[in-house]
């Protein structure tokens, strides 16, 4: 159906054609005034096209419009075609901006914009975290207003961002370690990059607690070595003072060759993180073995049982079950007064997986020391332990074990009753 214009526009078409028809046959005055009027029929005909084209303008539908004839119908076909590729440009650059955006979240890190007055612009969701920012709410405030460590202030105030920035207690716990730096980028504006290094930070107290650990643990038995040389050299002894000597001095190079060789083992568990292999293990052999072992430390000063519930094997590394094992045990004789009790036992529990666990009647362990046991140089007595002979070692080693074998340490203990130890081992590495 032809629209209200349109049909207004044939109208005056035909009046126009009819006035030049009626007025042909009166004279000049008459022809001239025909001429207007057919002159006029493509003037209004281009206005009407002007304005569809602009009622479709305002209503963004260009691309949809139908095209009239003439030389019109190029005009808005030439349009229609710039519209859609502006489109077209458009959306990719919108979905280009999105990709960074999702690139940015997606980022560990945490990324603020800011602009030539340090103003806020974006940031992403760990700055966010990090900081205690909104973006919503924080768009266009300075940054030095939000976050007021004072050591943030004279970063930005300086300029110098060659060097990163750290800061530590940061977060709504104040437990974290913040690793900051800015990057210019554009007209004056900077690009704020955050770490979260709180892991980094952790892992080097750790490690110089551990060398101070084995410095410490090296330097007392060293000392006491010296110190019987140096007496055994300026004094006069007999030979029975002698023999006393040397066996002391004895003791403590065995000390020290005992945390040499758990300082290696610890060491070699560290860098082999691949699981262990699954060769089957003689249970009964390996209880033999430990037996042995718990016998001569013991000397007959406790009650040593050792029992097989369930006669299944393990699957995985001989050395290092055996290792974990006498580990266990050996704690568990070290800290148990004389007269006492310890009993390790191997069985499957009804899930089909392997346990083997040391009960012993020591003097127990308190609950705030059990999540720290295995730490390396963790002693909940650190007198006791260097009498017992112990390298705070033991524990983290069987850890470490446990983890390349995808068991569990469990441990269970009552101050003045005594401790359960436990591996529990998956059903798949147990065998017949």
């Amino acid at each position: 159906m032809l629209s209200a214009i349109t049909r207004f526009i044939v109208l005056i078409s035909l009046a126009f054609l009819a006035a030049y028809i009626a007025l042909s046959n009166l004279g000049p005055s008459a022809g001239i005034a025909s001429g207007i009027a057919v002159l006029s029929i493509p003037l209004i005909y281009s206005y009407v096209n002007l304005a569809r084209l602009r009622r479709f303008t305002l209503e963004d539908s260009v691309e949809s419009m139908p095209l009239p004839s003439g030389y019109w119908e190029e005009i808005f076909f030439r349009l229609q075609r710039l519209v859609r590729n502006l489109k077209l440009q458009i959306r990719s650059t919108e979905q280009q901006h999105n990709r960074f955006i999702e690139a940015f979240q997606a980022s560990p890190n945490g990324i603020v914009m800011l602009d030539d007055q340090d103003q806020i612009e974006w940031c992403n969701a760990i700055a966010e975290r990090f900081f205690g920012l909104s973006f919503k709410r924080d768009v266009l405030q300075r940054i030095n207003f939000l976050i007021r460590r004072p050591e943030f202030v004279q970063y930005l105030y300086k300029r110098q961002f060659e060097e990163p920035l750290l800061l530590e207690r940061m977060g709504q716990g104040a437990n974290l370690s913040l690793m900051l730096q800015a990057f210019p980028f554009g007209d004056k504006r900077h690009l704020l990059l955050i770490q979260d290094v709180t892991d980094k930070q952790r892992a080097d107290a750790m490690r110089r607690d551990f060398v101070a650990n084995v410095s410490h643990e090296m330097r007392t038995p060293i000392t006491v070595l010296m110190g019987f040389l140096e007496t055994m050299q300026s004094l006069d002894l007999d030979k029975t003072q002698q023999n006393q000597y040397f066996e002391m001095m004895m003791s403590q190079a065995q000390r020290m060759k005992s945390l040499v060789e758990d300082l290696l083992t610890l060491a070699n568990l560290e860098a082999n993180t691949l699981p262990a292999p699954m060769k089957a293990i003689n249970i009964s052999t390996l209880m033999a073995l430990i037996k042995n072992d718990a016998e001569a430390l013991s000397q007959g000063r406790h009650s040593l049982h050792f029992e097989i519930a369930t006669p299944c094997n393990l699957m995985g590394e001989d050395r290092e079950i055996l290792s974990a094992f006498s580990n266990l045990v050996t704690n568990a004789i070290r800290y148990t007064p004389d007269a006492g009790q310890v009993i390790a036992q191997w069985s499957i529990n009804d899930q089909g997986q392997g346990e083997f666990s040391v009960t012993d009647t020591g003097p127990g362990i308190a609950s705030e020391h059990l999540a720290r046991l295995t730490e390396r140089f963790y002693r909940v007595d650190r007198s006791r332990s260097r009498d017992t002979g112990g390298t705070g070692l033991g524990l983290a080693i069987v850890k470490h074990i446990a983890n390349r074998h995808q068991a569990q340490l469990m441990i269970e203990s009552t101050p003045g009753k005594g401790s359960t130890f436990t591996l529990r081992f998956p059903k798949e590495r147990i065998t017949d």
